[in-house]
């Protein structure tokens, strides 16, 4: 039976959201066009620690343009963080919620021009963003630039721009060559101009890899001269483009929990947008995977306290999920923290695969170990659950396997806790999943970002917040 929106196959589901999500066709999220690798993962994780990393943005994320007497007005309404010094060249985070001040994404947004707007991230935001202009009768005009095909099969990609970032120990130098000698003045999350190739375009100030770099874009049509002319003015720092599969990684030194599963799938006062959303949607096939299991959908939310997005909020305009968040001030929170790994104990994941006899613990991917849509295995202290492990991977720059996760209050810098690797009952029907057997892994609680090089060069702000 073909559904018409997303209420329409939870309902078919008899409200077991949970078991629909967790047994996901949907298959691995994809990073889509960009090469799997150009040089090797592992030197393409170490470039943005020691060199230079080019990395290409233009293809995995949503573009949605608001234009619009009421544009600002729209964005206000679903930003839990302040508008009020909020002005044309500046970018911010941006994290809206239900009503019941629980996260439905995160993303970036770019104050590009009187009454004109940009985020720039996954798909459930600006779905959301799309519903409110449309349901609200803002008088504003939205543009939805999909994310590339995850897998094209062959088939031309168009995008309406290019989105590529300058980043590591040395992306000064090579931004200094394309710009005719100077570093241009832009502050940071403030966006400004440099000239490439002869063009001028548009660039933010930010650091993912601890120190100033760049996010530069402009035309699609343009994109491949820019990134020649960035490559050979990168030659003599060491510049390395970054393929698919170490991007990803680089959130585990730097500290952002990228797929927080959207906040949407229950209330009364969701209903209208799940009739909305497409049975086909991200929303509708999205997958979960990992050791946690509830048949409350809920209890795979999250807040912003828990994603460490608390300082950004501001009670100072009105907005979907203040007052909840407002009683949630009040309350202790979860932490965001990072996760290491205990080296013995994940090798016996890796030695499992080599004994025929035996079924083997759940694959662990490198560099980037997740499987599912929204990840979520246990974090546990003797028999009780303490916190969520979330997006996992491997480091090459820390020789060790990291994840990124949430805790309770109690927990601390430093304590050992243990990870439950893998589904229970051997696993679900998920198309990433093979038959498996659970093991428990070591881990010890450490602060984010994890790199400290990140830790100690970045901006004040969300990344560096978030652990005490």
């Amino acid at each position: 039976m073909a559904y018409k929106n997303l209420e329409e196959a939870i309902q078919a589901s008899s409200g077991n959201i949970v078991k629909m999500m967790r047994n996901s066709q949907i298959g691995a999220y994809v990073y889509p066009v960009v090469a799997p690798e150009f040089t090797n993962w592992r030197d393409e994780q170490r470039a943005w620690a020691e060199t230079c990393v080019l990395f290409d943005q233009t293809h995995h994320m949503v573009n949605l343009f608001v234009e619009g007497p009421d544009a600002l007005k729209l964005m206000s309404h679903l930003a839990t963080n302040s508008f009020k010094n909020f002005t044309v060249d500046k970018a911010k985070q941006f994290a809206p919620c239900n009503y019941n001040g629980q996260v439905i994404g995160d993303g970036i947004l770019f104050y590009l021009g009187e009454n004109s707007l940009v985020f720039v991230g996954r798909n459930p935001t600006a779905n959301w963003i799309q519903y409110n202009a449309q349901a609200g009768k803002y008088n504003v005009k939205v543009e939805y630039d999909d994310r590339s095909p995850s897998r094209p099969m062959g088939k031309p990609v168009f995008r309406k721009f290019y989105r590529y970032q300058i980043q590591g120990p040395n992306a000064q130098d090579v931004i200094k060559k394309l710009n005719r000698g100077t570093f241009p003045d832009i502050k940071f999350f403030n966006m400004g101009h440099i000239t490439i190739a002869g063009r001028k375009i548009g660039a933010l100030r930010h650091g993912m890899a601890g120190a100033p770099g760049l996010e530069v874009w402009g035309p699609y049509a343009e994109g491949d001269e820019i990134r020649a002319a960035i490559l050979e003015a990168g030659k003599d720092a060491g510049i390395v483009q970054v393929g698919a599969r170490a991007y990803a990684t680089n959130t585990l030194e730097s500290g952002w929990i990228p797929s927080p599963l959207p906040a949407v799938y229950t209330g009364e006062r969701m209903k209208k947008y799940r009739e909305w959303l497409p049975a086909g949607g991200y929303e509708a096939t999205a997958s979960i995977g990992g050791s946690f299991v509830s048949a409350n959908i809920e209890d795979y939310y999250t807040t912003p306290y828990d994603l460490g997005y608390g300082p950004f909020i501001k009670f100072d305009h009105d907005f979907i999920g203040r007052e909840a968040l407002e009683k949630q001030a009040k309350q202790p929170h979860r932490k965001k923290v990072t996760f290491a790994w205990n080296p013995a104990d994940l090798l016996k994941v890796f030695a499992s695969l080599l004994q025929l006899d035996e079924v083997n613990y759940k694959f662990w991917d490198i560099p980037n170990c997740n499987y599912a849509s929204s990840s979520f295995d246990r974090i546990v202290k003797g028999s009780q659950t303490v916190g969520l492990s979330m997006f996992g991977g491997y480091s090459y720059n820390e020789r060790t396997a990291l994840s990124l996760g949430i805790v309770d209050p109690q927990i601390e810098i430093g304590d050992e806790l243990t990870l439950v690797w893998g589904e229970e009952h051997g696993g679900t029907r998920k198309t990433t999943i093979e038959p498996h057997r659970q093991l428990e892994i070591r881990v010890t609680v450490a602060p984010t970002p994890y790199a400290r090089a990140a830790r100690e060069g970045y901006h004040a702000g969300w990344r560096t917040r978030s652990t005490p």
